[in-house]
């Protein structure tokens, strides 16, 4: 009995295991879960960060005009579906992700870091979601005014003595 039940147990794992995408699968399932786990909804998608981390499909990964304003000057998260269909092919896409350079708060490093699975699979997923939207607000250099909201990033005071 007690075999059946860690037997019953153990094929409910990997019937579970099985919804979920694979490291080195390419595909639009992986593609979302790579885009959730390496936090890219969390600046490019509006809203996401006020729902507990749901999904709009209709502003997924478009940007998001809250700016982040620090001493290199003011940026926008970029709306990713247009730099997607800039890029014109999965490859061009995949090249672009391992060489750009970024203002702050984007983490380009990190991106750099991924895998070239997970890249692809990233194209695969921004392009299923559909027309591109508009683009975010150009960098506002340091000194000027941006037209929209931001948020300040100072940096670190250090205490005295």
């Amino acid at each position: 009995m007690k075999a059946s039940v860690y037997g019953l147990l153990a094929l409910g794992a990997v019937v579970l295991a099985a919804g979920d995408a694979a490291a080195g699968e390419v595909s639009v399932k992986r593609g979302e879960q790579v885009s959730i786990t390496s936090g890219c909804h969390d600046c490019h998608t509006a809203g996401y960060n006020e729902t507990g981390g749901k999904i709009d499909p209709a502003a997924a990964l478009k940007g998001t005009p809250l700016a982040w304003q620090g001493p290199w000057g003011t940026t926008y998260a970029a709306n990713l579906r247009l730099i997607a269909k800039d890029k014109g092919s999965e490859d061009g896409f995949v090249q672009y992700l391992k060489t750009f350079q970024a203002r702050p708060p984007m983490p380009s490093f990190n991106v750099h870091a991924m895998d070239e699975s997970d890249m692809r699979s990233l194209y695969q997923y921004i392009v299923s979601l559909g027309e591109p939207g508009e683009a975010m607000p150009d960098f506002v250099p340091p000194g000027q005014e941006p037209k929209t909201p931001y948020i300040v990033i100072a940096p670190p005071i250090m205490p005295k003595g």
